[in-house]
């Protein structure tokens, strides 16, 4: 039985733990997004507006649930319980830190399940069953705005998954395993970062995770300009809810991600030997965990960043973004990073990173001599727009 009290303890502090998280980030968000705006956050209820959190967890909860004439009621309510089920269940192996000591007994791992030799394959496949939570709730609508969302979904979630895993075929060639704690231990025994090794597969990364979370410049299924809500137009309360929290957790996961396979994970100089080797102890474990979680939060805000900084794409542009940039880029990541473990040492990370700096700085170059004079002018005439005349006085 005592085996059992383990995973249950370490389920119910990651699924409160998400939770909290998910909440208060939606302030920090809008606390952000005022701050960027030149503009007030929330700040009425509780001081400095610190419970406004629990006031729209409560307003969910209240509001009415409506399920529309014509939908498909069993559908309609299995979307958002399948999404955020979904979005919860790949932290089963998202490792928060390495072990703590306890007495009595072998460590505690820091993980849900721990040991999983095929972690970061656990996390692709199972995050990618989110886009069936974005068809069905769009489908069993009938609602044609959720439809086109719910079709915008499928073809976005599913494109981006092509670069979003060739991204990551580096780390892997690197690491030699698919197990997060190795790919880290990897980062810190080089001393060298993955960002800095191999900056077009970060950038391939961020971009196709970015799409994949659907957050903003990449909310094509449900930007509320075109299609009022898109897949979830037609649910409120709760349910309307649950497909926020899928968003931020998501949002969150990507975020891990980024810092495990591209930025150390709980690795940073200087801190050795607890974020470099194996060894059991409370200080070494708090410093990974807060290592971590540092730079988790650090990359969640740049992601609110981008949100109100960077207008939408319109949806030829999205698509264009991930058939013709961003799985070539991934091959030639790939190819540079098969290159660089067949024919250089397994310690040569100087050159590896020269090889990766300068295919950047190639794409850079490429992409800067392709643009064509009065290109601008000629892509306003064909979508109808008259390019501005100049009158002479």
């Amino acid at each position: 039985m005592a085996e059992w009290i383990e995973p249950l303890v370490k389920i119910a502090l990651v699924v409160g733990a998400s939770q909290a998280a998910v909440a208060y980030l939606v302030l920090v968000e809008r606390k952000a997004a005022a701050y960027l705006q030149d503009r007030f956050g929330p700040n009425r209820v509780g001081p400095w507006g610190l419970l406004q959190p629990l006031a729209d967890g409560l307003k969910f909860i209240l509001k009415e649930e409506i399920v529309p004439d014509g939908a498909d009621r069993a559908l309609f309510l299995i979307a958002p319980v399948s999404i955020l089920a979904t979005a919860t269940f790949v932290f089963a192996a998202i490792p928060f830190g390495y072990v703590v000591p306890w007495p009595g007994r072998d460590p505690i791992a820091l993980t849900i399940a721990p040991g999983m030799d095929i972690g970061l394959l656990f996390v692709f496949a199972v995050g990618s069953l989110g886009v069936y939570g974005v068809i069905l709730g769009g489908w069993a609508s009938n609602n044609k705005y959720s439809l086109l969302g719910g079709l915008r979904s499928s073809a976005q979630l599913v494109s981006y998954e092509i670069p979003l895993g060739l991204s990551v075929l580096g780390v892997l060639l690197y690491a030699g395993s698919l197990r997060m704690e190795t790919i880290m231990t990897a980062q810190a025994q080089s001393g060298w970062w993955w960002v800095a090794v191999q900056p077009l597969g970060f950038v391939v990364f961020l971009v196709s995770g970015c799409a994949e979370a659907t957050r903003l410049p990449f909310d094509l299924p449900e930007c509320e300009q075109e299609l009022i809500g898109g897949y979830h137009t037609e649910y409120t309360g709760m349910k309307f809810g649950m497909f926020a929290f899928a968003e931020y957790l998501h949002m969150i996961v990507v975020a891990f991600l980024s810092v495990i396979l591209f930025f150390g994970g709980w690795h940073f100089w200087g801190l050795a030997p607890y974020t470099e080797g194996n060894q059991v102890g409370w200080g070494g474990a708090l410093i990974r965990v807060a290592v971590l979680n540092f730079k988790v939060l650090l990359m969640i805000f740049f992601f609110m960043w981008i949100r109100w900084s960077w207008p939408r794409f319109r949806y030829d542009q999205l698509m264009n973004l991930a058939w013709k940039v961003m799985i070539p880029l991934g091959l030639l990541n790939l190819a540079i990073c098969a290159f660089c473990q067949e024919f250089l040492s397994p310690d040569d990370f100087l050159t590896r990173a020269l090889l990766g700096w300068g295919a950047v700085g190639a794409c850079v170059a490429w992409a800067a001599l392709s643009v064509q004079p009065g290109s601008a002018a000629t892509a306003r005439g064909s979508r109808g727009v008259s390019a501005p005349v100049v009158r002479g006085t």
